[in-house]
């Protein structure tokens, strides 16, 4: 049985004949013997006319209620089956009406049913009447599903295909991004970050691309110091905000040694606003990171990456002989040269250091043209933030020191105080720190505030995390035996 509205036709319920629209008018008998008239007629059973076919356009199939059937005996007989005349009477038959035997009943034509005696009892009904009934309301039901669904499908047809895909114009015009997404912080932190482009001011003009962020209200930026070197003595210095506004600055301060260098807008704008500094001692290990800069001159620039390790000694060099030391934080976020100065934040989006140095494929760190390699490294902003403040207030950096001379080249043993100081001056200077705490030349200080000391780099590297005046713990060996002094950290205001 089909199920769908393809023109197939439904079978006739013989239970319950359809009603026509209008009663078909019988057609007149022909007259008929008395003989004949006396004889009982059977009832002729109903031919049910055939379902109509729905054409193709029809609107979507309605179900229509079953139509209780009529009583047989006023079910008109058909016009195109008439009931054929009954035969006359024989000649031997009586002729009085109630003789035996009684007049044969009239024979049907062939193809007719077969008539059934007056007064009869009637055949009962089958009982499979009710579920052909239920089968056919089923179909129906289906078949007007069928035919809504080809209905649909065929408009569709008429309109041509609707293309699903979702054009610029229906999508919002701005998302807001979640706090603490990294498209956030960036969107918030991008305005504070500005590209320094630094030139000498002799005849080549050399110089160099960097980045740097809003320390205060005031213009002051932040940077490192082999950023602004060149521009130092005598040569220009611009910053150009991500908007794209340029303003010129000039060196307020720089420390070789922490490679922090503090610059000032000439002409501050208003609104400006400083980048949140935050706590790189509470920083742990697999912290999310984010790096803004301008590598290789590529403006506001987003990379992303962990810290990677805590207090990670680190010398570099400029290239022109000045050195700086640095307890660093380790982070895989890309780094390359122009991202020198720029914040390295947290997810927050605070600052918690300033991007300095990579490590290079050829072995050493700084700031050279080599790309990448997943191990960058930048100043804690706990100890950035006090070099930048002494600067803004000074001009100048004050490093604490222990008073000695350390050798710089030895390894792995620890930090080996010499036995003799430059150009044949005292090793550990009379008076200062480390004589006071009992320390000598050939003394080996193994570890220092508690962290482990390696060589000379990685103890300076540790004394300037501190400030002049701290008490700091040293261990130390001495002829092969194990030892502990504290130190007072002395001071020494400027490069030298």
């Amino acid at each position: 049985m089909s199920t769908e509205n393809e023109g197939t036709e439904v079978p006739a319920d013989p239970t319950a004949p359809s009603v026509p629209a209008t009663p078909p008018v019988p057609a007149t008998p022909p007259a008929v013997p008395p003989a004949a008239e006396q004889a009982p007629r059977p009832p002729q059973a109903p031919v049910e006319p055939a379902a109509p076919v729905p054409s193709a356009q029809e609107a979507p199939t309605q179900v229509q209620p079953p139509v209780p059937p009529a009583p047989p005996a006023q079910a008109p007989a058909p016009a195109a089956a008439p009931v054929p005349a009954a035969e006359p009477v024989t000649a031997g038959a009586p002729a009085g009406a109630g003789g035996w035997p009684p007049a044969p009943p009239a024979v049907p034509a062939w193809g007719e049913p077969v008539p059934v005696p007056s007064g009869a009892p009637e055949a009962p009904r089958r009982r499979g009447g009710g579920l052909v009934a239920a089968v056919l309301v089923a179909a129906l039901v289906a078949g007007g599903i069928g035919g809504g669904i080809g209905y649909w499908a065929a408009q569709r047809e008429d309109r041509g295909p609707e293309s699903t895909t979702v054009s610029s114009g229906e999508a919002p015009a701005s998302f807001k991004r979640e706090a603490g997404t990294v498209a956030a912080v960036a969107a918030k932190a991008l305005p504070s970050v500005v590209t320094i482009q630094a030139k000498s001011g002799d005849v080549q003009g050399e110089g160099g691309t960097g980045t740097g962020f809003v320390y205060d209200q005031e213009g002051h930026i932040v940077t490192n110091n082999h950023v602004v070197a060149s521009a130092a003595e005598g040569g220009t210095l611009s910053a150009t905000f991500s908007d794209g506004r340029t303003y010129d600055a000039e060196v307020v301060g720089r420390a070789e040694g922490y490679d922090v260098a503090v610059i000032k807008l000439k002409q501050p704008p208003k609104g400006l606003k400083p980048l949140p500094l935050g706590d790189s001692d509470r920083v742990a290990v697999g912290d999310a990171t984010i790096a803004i800069g301008a590598p290789f001159g590529l403006s506001n620039t987003v990379t992303t990456g962990i810290i990677s390790a805590k207090n990670r000694p680190v010398a570099s060099g400029d290239g022109g002989g000045s050195n700086s030391y640095m307890s660093a934080l380790q982070t895989d976020a890309s780094i390359n040269p122009g991202n020198s100065g720029g914040p390295l934040l947290d997810a927050a989006g605070a600052v918690i250091g300033i991007n300095s140095a990579i490590q290079s494929t050829g072995g050493g760190y700084g700031q050279s043209q080599a790309g990448s390699i997943g191990l960058g490294f930048a100043i804690p902003v706990n100890q950035a933030k006090a070099v930048a403040e002494q600067l803004i207030k000074t001009g100048k950096p004050v490093y604490p020191v222990i008073g000695a001379t350390v050798n710089m080249n030895e390894k792995g043993e620890g930090a080996r105080i010499a036995e003799q100081g430059a150009g044949g001056t005292e090793s550990v200077t009379p008076g200062g720190p480390a004589a006071e705490a009992g320390l000598r030349p050939g003394d080996v200080i193994t570890s220092f505030g508690g962290h482990a000391i390696d060589s000379g780099p990685t103890l300076i590297s540790e004394i300037w995390t501190h400030k002049p005046g701290d008490e700091v713990k040293v261990t130390y060996e001495r002829d092969g035996k194990s030892a502990s002094t504290t130190v007072v950290l002395g001071k020494r205001a400027g490069d030298s």
